[in-house]
């Protein structure tokens, strides 16, 4: 299948790398260096709980014309970058696009795309459980499986099997779901509370497995805004997930103790979190909106959230 990986960070490259390996006539589009590395030097990526390296060939773009057309399109991009892009995909002539990563709003890109789009397009949004970061050229990636949780936003894909195709000679494990808003949502009210942990001790996560309150407020953070949510009606997604935080809080407590000191938990957490802190401004500020629509009293959140507010205020400064 003709596919286009619009966005060559970690997300982006290693999604890459699982298609060319399933057969797939795979692109890239990635600019400045991020471009020259790959023309040069081909996709390299260090799987590090694998403990191997892997090199793939791949084409490489810079702009997407409007006239190209594949039969998938995969955005992924951080979320502040998404609006900046929204035109050109949507004069693009390609039917099929999956966003791929945190979106605080997935019904505004949707309807962005559906009144403005020069064609009809089918929509879809997508997580992809990947950390890591890039570095000299290369990306190191951490993962135990490779796997995307996605779906619509309204019921069930009429265009599944054309994302299962493409999928088809990976072990990649795709996980459908009906209401992606609310898993998207449901993320958000997860991954702040460990992010804000991070801020509060400069992205150094042994610090935060050594503080019992620190752990302790993460996790009752993460029922506080699962809380917020349930109060508007979306429904806590995956289920899993939320039965794992909310009735095994004990071995949560531990699981998150053991990852913060371990490299992978500065790979999959601090990393991001210290180096995408404009994305979580913007996911921060979206779920406060939820918080104020909800009414339901959030003190660990808060207490957690203001780590985050002390960077931007820095920010503030240095600007």
């Amino acid at each position: 299948m003709k596919i286009l990986v619009y966005g060559a960070g970690v997300l982006g490259s290693y999604l890459a790398h699982v298609l060319i390996r399933g057969g797939n006539d795979v692109t890239l589009l990635a600019r400045n260096e991020r471009f020259k590395e790959l023309k040069n030097n081909g996709l390299v990526i260090r799987h590090y709980i694998q403990c191997k390296t892997t090199t793939d060939k791949v084409k490489v773009i810079d702009f997407l014309p409007s006239n190209e057309v594949y039969e998938i399109i995969f955005v992924v991009m951080q979320y502040t970058h998404l609006n900046s892009i929204l035109p050109c995909l949507s004069n693009n002539q390609s039917s099929n696009i999956i966003f791929v990563g945190n979106n605080a709003d997935p019904h505004a890109i949707n309807n962005y795309m559906q009144k403005n789009s020069c064609n009809e397009k089918n929509i879809a949004f997508g997580f992809q459980s990947t950390g890591g970061r890039r570095e000299k050229g290369k990306v190191i990636c951490v993962r135990i499986i490779g796997q995307m949780e996605l779906g619509g936003l309204d019921g069930n894909l009429s265009w599944k099997n054309i994302i299962d195709r493409a999928f088809k000679n990976t072990k990649y494990k795709l996980t459908y779901f009906d209401d992606m808003d609310s898993w998207l949502k449901s993320h958000i009210a997860l991954i702040m509370p460990l992010c804000y942990a991070s801020y509060a001790c400069d992205g150094d996560l042994h610090k935060v497995a050594k503080s019992k309150k620190l752990l302790n407020q993460i996790i009752k953070a993460i029922d506080e805004g699962y809380k917020v949510l349930e109060s508007l009606g979306y429904s806590i997604l995956p289920k899993n997930e939320e039965n794992f935080v909310r009735k095994k809080s004990y071995m949560f407590y531990l699981l998150l103790k053991i990852t913060m000191i371990t490299p992978m938990g500065r790979l999959a957490i601090s990393d991001h979190a210290m180096s995408a802190v404009n994305e979580m401004f913007v996911l921060s500020d979206a779920f406060n909106i939820l918080k104020q629509k909800s009414n339901i009293s959030t003190p660990n959140w808060d207490e957690l959230q203001s780590h985050l507010e002390k960077n931007r205020n820095k920010e503030t400064c240095i600007n």
